[in-house]
């Protein structure tokens, strides 16, 4: 694990030292950034709302069978593991799925899971503009299933809003809650 983690590591700085070198029109694209969505009860809530706090940002639907609801018990248990240090920290559940999944929906479904998991809906545009924002893929609807195939990508934003880290969906809660503890610890 720790020869994984340093060859992990090793292959960041690589990037890093290459996109320095890349003109500007090579850089590799951003993820994150400015949006506007919707929190129940009919609150608009903008990026820079989570300013000051790591935000952990996940997409997903609450139809989804398997995938969002395993990756968002594992956020609960993490951010409980975590202790007092989940206080800076905010985790949000943004939907891939705007027509189906309204604030009020999202808000119930993320509370299952936990208090400080708030779930995110918006406009059909408001929805594409974020997920293009955090290079998310969200599929057409199964007709057969009603199933969306999406990507599933945990994304770490630092407190000034910026992209600090993406993390694998199918970590364990413990291994997310060090990997959370670890970068609020090197802040």
């Amino acid at each position: 694990m720790k020869k994984a983690a340093s060859a992990m590591a090793v292959a960041v700085a690589a990037i890093a030292v290459v996109a320095a070198t890349l003109p500007a029109a090579a850089q590799p694209a951003s993820i994150g950034g400015a949006f506007t969505l919707t929190a129940a009860p009919d609150r608009t809530v903008h990026d820079t709302n989570f300013h000051g706090k790591y935000l952990l940002v996940f997409f997903g639907y609450t139809g989804c069978p398997d995938i969002c609801p395993d990756t968002l018990g594992n956020i609960a248990q993490a951010l409980r593991l975590m202790g007092s240090r989940s206080s800076q920290l905010q985790a949000v559940f943004i939907t891939v799925d705007p027509l189906r999944d309204t604030p009020a929906i999202m808000a119930r479904y993320a509370a299952l899971f936990s208090p400080n998991i708030t779930g995110l809906s918006g406009s059909s545009s408001q929805i594409t503009a974020v997920e293009r924002a955090y290079h998310v893929y969200a599929g057409p609807r199964d007709p057969a299933t009603g199933a969306i195939a999406h990507s599933a990508i945990l994304y770490i934003m630092r407190p000034d809003g910026a992209f600090a880290s993406a993390l694998p969906d199918n970590m364990t809660a413990a291994a997310l809650a060090n990997s959370l503890n670890r970068l609020i610890s090197a802040r």
